[in-house]
């Protein structure tokens, strides 16, 4: 997405106020993305649905937005970068509300998908109005700002959902947007709507749009519906999966022979491209995935409220919002693969670390790791998007940025909905192993049974209940350790993917004019 080329650099007063306005556009979407994690038992409870249930709130809003992305291009040279910004501010405004107001889980899920699809081009227009809104000798400057506003985003997440939830209501993780939107898009339009980009008629691929949405809709359904209808027992995770497979078949087809493809698959033929994209997309689900499972287990098992465990989750964005500028510096003079490649390290690293956790874990070992992840993610996002990015023609940037940033965000939405299953599964198999000894036929199980009876002074009952419970937390926190097990291999095995690009002397440059976080 490039900035309008016709218009000078703002400054002064009116540099700083349309530099706050865009940036609260895009700390909203951002925000909009973490704030449900830790109000998602809350949300489930009062709605009457599972947990799991629940989840669909988050994974439906990544993969609706996923979808809207690549159609950003398009929508700014039809209406406008101005236009469509603003516009798509108060149709997301619009969504917070309904999304507030929602009284079921199903009309809930129908406001978030059009939050989700109206918020995909906030975050690269945001972009693009803040490099023509800064001179171009700080372009830098401007990106780093931005950059800081959507690493914000997992620190205030969790713990202003947590203690909105916990002091106030759900529905108020919605309705704070409803102010912060509109002055976000009034000053903007204030500000920029003498500055709009030109317009121009261009032809929409309708067909791949259809099959792009078909396919990814189908996949997510499939799979956060699939451990509820027992998977591939059920005739519709059957049915499901047949339009998945076969759509994204059609889809891939379609693309590579459309003249003006809603997404340019032939980006993958370049070996940057594939490898960047490929690498950051598979290491977002990871990092996405478990930040939605650790809330649900800290109050699901920890009996953390809502506010406990945003809080507990919230030092994530510290060192990642310290550390981004100083390696937006170093990495011009260095190859991005080596920073690459020591962040998904650092996040195996920190992954192995709570491989440790357990059911009484202190509230110490919960943060520690969490506080350094914060240095693997100030190394993860800006280098592989200089490398993503490098290579490419200048003409091919807004596409390659569109690209990546819908595999990234629905890998994110495919991630949580997989290692949610991952870790019911697991837990399930761990429960059936540690109670293989529970039996009345088992002397040494009655007698604890007994003497746990007698030294609480319950019934007997009551104390197989509690025995339950205690396996059930067991199984749990060991179900959990294997997914962060798991994560900490895949972040090491896909380092490989990084070292088969080979990005430019000037990779750098390229992320300072069209980044793709």
């Amino acid at each position: 997405m490039s900035a309008p080329q016709s218009t000078a650099p703002l400054s002064g007063g009116k540099l700083a106020l349309g530099t706050i306005a865009v940036s609260l556009a895009m700390f909203m979407n951002v925000l909009d993305s973490s704030i449900a994690n830790v109000a998602i038992p809350t949300i489930s409870g009062d709605l009457g649905v599972s947990v799991d249930e629940g989840t669909w709130v988050i994974t439906i809003f990544a993969a609706a937005n996923a979808v809207s992305i690549p159609l950003t291009g398009w929508l700014t040279q039809r209406f406008g970068q101005v236009k469509l910004f603003v516009t798509s501010i108060l149709l997301f405004v619009l969504a917070s509300w309904l999304c507030g107001m929602a009284p079921n889980l199903p009309t809930l899920l129908a406001a978030r998908i059009l939050q989700g699809v109206v918020a995909g081009p906030l975050a690269p227009l945001s972009q693009a109005l803040l490099l023509g809104s800064w001179p171009k000798q700080k372009s830098s400057t401007a990106l780093a700002l931005w950059s800081m506003t959507a690493l914000i985003g997992p620190i205030a997440g969790p713990s202003l959902g947590g203690w909105i939830t916990y002091d106030y209501n759900w529905s108020w993780i919605f309705y704070i947007n409803v102010p912060v939107g509109l002055f976000a898009a009034a000053v903007t339009w204030f500000i920029y709507r003498d500055r709009e980009s030109a317009t121009r008629r261009m032809p929409i691929d309708g067909v791949g749009l259809i099959l792009l949405v078909v396919w990814v809709a189908s996949l997510q359904i499939m799979l956060d519906k699939g451990k509820d209808l027992a998977w591939f027992d059920s005739p519709l995770i059957v049915t499901l999966a047949i339009v998945a497979l076969v759509g994204f078949a059609f889809f891939v087809v379609w693309e590579l022979t459309e003249k003006n493809p809603v997404v340019d698959i032939r980006l993958f033929s370049q070996r940057n491209f594939a490898g960047g994209t490929i690498s950051i997309s598979v290491a977002y689900g990871m990092f996405f995935g478990t930040l939605v499972l650790l809330p649900q287990w800290m109050q699901g098992y920890l009996g953390y409220r809502a506010v406990d465990s945003g809080l507990t989750t919230a030092p994530l964005g510290i060192f990642a919002v310290v550390l981004t500028p100083i390696i937006g510096r170093i990495l011009p003079r260095s190859d991005p693969r080596y920073i690459a490649t020591l962040a998904f390290i650092g996040f195996a690293a920190v992954f192995l670390m709570r491989t440790q956790f357990y059911t009484d874990v202190s509230h110490w070992d919960l943060v520690l790791p969490t506080l350094l992840q914060g240095i693997p993610m100030a190394m993860f996002f800006v280098p592989l998007t200089s490398i993503i990015l490098s290579g490419l023609p200048p003409e091919k940037i807004p596409a390659a940025a569109g690209l990546s940033n819908f595999a990234r965000t629905f890998c994110g939405a495919v991630g949580t909905s997989l290692i949610g299953n991952a870790w019911n599964d697991r837990t399930i198999l761990h429960h059936v192993r540690l109670t293989e000894q529970a039996s009345v036929t088992n002397p040494a199980f009655m007698q604890s049974v007994e003497s746990a009876r007698q030294s609480l002074h319950v019934s007997t009952d009551a104390a197989y209940g509690l025995f339950n419970f205690s396996v059930d937390a067991q199984a749990a926190v060991m179900g959990l350790n294997d997914i962060f097990y798991i994560s900490a291999f895949i972040f090491i095995a896909i380092i490989p993917l990084i070292w088969i690009t080979r990005p430019s002397k000037s990779s750098a440059d390229s992320s300072n004019t069209a980044g793709a976080h």
